[in-house]
């Protein structure tokens, strides 16, 4: 049986931000992506933006690994010639919904996000004339990237570091084998093949339930259940109306169904929240309708554009429909009792922005 240091099981941007972490401690590691290719599910599906860390309760991973991350992401984007764009964002309100917008910003201030402003409806049109409500919050240091050159830029790190990248391959299951792990994986040519590790980090996104209920741990503890999330994204015809990303006050499950910018200066408008019991990324033209209701309540000249239908996303959530959102979950040796192995579950939105930060939240639990 072969030996590495570690397995990472899932070549999202997360699995493979821990890699490169761990790659560039000398750690010699492996990544195991069931896909063809890494990054194709959540880190390929999303909005693609930097987020500032307003919206997530005071203390939670969420709150801190974002607000850290953020600023180790655009660092990082800036070192490595990645293309980014600090845009700024407006979260906008009714006056029915003040309070909500409110709060958002009392939490932000909580979190360490200082530079926030609040702008009432003429700031808000000075800023952007198509916009229309009552009040806003500008947070500037919101933007966007180029998501799949920053996944390929972590995986030449590794590489560059003697790590190593496979693709097509699960895992099947995790043993105790002395003072090792064996992990048992399935080719595409569905063989079996087993290696030994030290250390083992379930980054595997939609499957990580599944992976951690294979892995050896102290009977007081179970992996929680991942629910899912379907958002689907459409974009519109013509011009570009907004210079910034806007956004509306959050609606259960997500953050409502916003504008956000490409590098290319299209728009796009998404996701919104749809619970299915398995991942799906089937597109519902139909749905543009309902879009088109949500997305007037802050840009009504959205009736005289036509949405049409780009692409889904499927974000692994750990509460349920009716829920307050959880938060990410670490869970390393202190909380399961099994030495070597941290699994991750339900790290959705802001997992992006936070990767970087979670890569080292994840070495500081291994001890490394």
């Amino acid at each position: 049986m072969d030996f590495i240091d570690c397995v990472v099981a899932g070549g999202g941007v997360v699995g493979v931000a821990i890699a490169r972490a761990l790659a560039l401690r000398g750690v010699g590691v492996v990544v195991l992506e069931k896909n063809a290719r890494p990054g194709q599910e959540t880190s390929a599906r999303n909005s693609e933006v930097i987020h500032a860390g307003l919206y997530y309760p005071t203390g939670s991973l969420k709150a801190r690994l974002c607000i850290s991350g953020r600023e180790m992401l655009l660092d990082y984007l800036a070192g490595n010639g990645i293309a980014h764009a600090l845009t700024g964002k407006l979260v906008v309100a009714a006056e029915a919904q003040r309070a909500q917008l409110e709060a958002i910003g009392a939490r932000a201030q909580a979190n360490g996000v200082t530079d926030l402003v609040r702008l009432a409806r003429r700031d808000i049109e000075d800023l952007e004339n198509e916009v229309r409500a009552e009040y806003g919050l500008l947070s500037p240091r919101t933007g966007i990237f180029d998501s799949g050159a920053f996944l390929l830029s972590l995986v030449s790190d590794i590489e560059a570091n003697g790590g190593m990248i496979v693709t097509n391959t699960r895992v099947c299951s995790i043993a105790r084998s002395g003072n090792d792990l064996a992990v048992t994986t399935q080719g595409a040519d569905g063989e079996d093949y087993t290696i030994a590790c030290r250390y083992f980090i379930n980054a595997a996104g939609h499957g990580a339930e599944a992976v951690a209920r294979a892995a050896p741990c102290d009977s007081s503890w179970r992996a929680p259940r991942i629910r899912f999330a379907r958002g689907l994204y459409f974009g519109i015809t013509g011009p570009a109306p907004f210079r910034r990303l806007v956004y509306p006050v959050p609606e259960p499950g997500g953050l409502g169904i916003h504008s956000t910018l490409g590098l290319d200066g299209t728009t796009r408008f998404g996701p919104d929240v749809e619970w299915i019991d398995a991942p799906s990324y089937s597109m519902d033209a139909s749905r543009a309708e309902r879009f088109a209701r949500a997305i007037s309540a802050y840009w009504p000249a959205v009736a005289e554009r036509e949405l049409h239908p780009l692409f889904a996303g499927v974000r692994p959530k750990l509460s349920a429909p009716g829920e307050p959102d959880a938060d990410f979950l670490i869970a390393g040796p202190q909380l399961h009792r099994t030495d070597g192995i941290v699994h991750l579950l339900g790290i959705e939105s802001p997992g992006l922005t936070s990767s970087l930060a979670i890569a080292d939240e994840v070495v500081r639990q291994l001890g490394l």
